[in-house]
């Protein structure tokens, strides 16, 4: 069974920083692309960022410059690298892997359960 399990989350003054990690467990043949998503209070989901197998990254115009993205794939980990952090970067951070399972003939998309981060001012 595939699993995902963020650490990392905590409560930060503005200003401050955060490294988030996700480790990917479980019978796994191969991970494409693996990301970082978020949601607000009352709002929906949204993208953070995105790192493919050779380190190609994506990242929402919100957090371009604050934020990095990074991987080891030997490890099966994704780390977000939060710096300069805002108020309004307070959310549950979810990870994301496009993941090829053993024994499954596609990619599917898996998700972890998300930890909380929070920015006073």
């Amino acid at each position: 069974q595939v699993q995902l399990v963020e650490s990392g989350g905590g409560l930060v003054q503005a200003g401050g920083s955060l490294r988030l990690s996700c480790v990917v467990s479980g019978d796994i043949l191969s991970i494409k692309v693996m990301g970082w998503y978020r949601q607000a209070p009352g709002k929906q989901r949204a993208l953070v960022a995105t790192i493919t197998g050779g380190g190609t990254t994506n990242y929402a115009d919100s957090v371009k410059g604050r934020f990095t993205a990074s991987r080891d794939n030997a490890k099966k980990t994704v780390y977000l690298q939060m710096n300069s952090l805002k108020p309004e970067d307070t959310a549950d951070y979810y990870c994301t892997a496009e993941i090829l399972a053993f024994g499954g003939v596609r990619y599917i998309d898996y998700w972890g359960q998300g930890t909380q981060v929070t920015v006073s001012s």
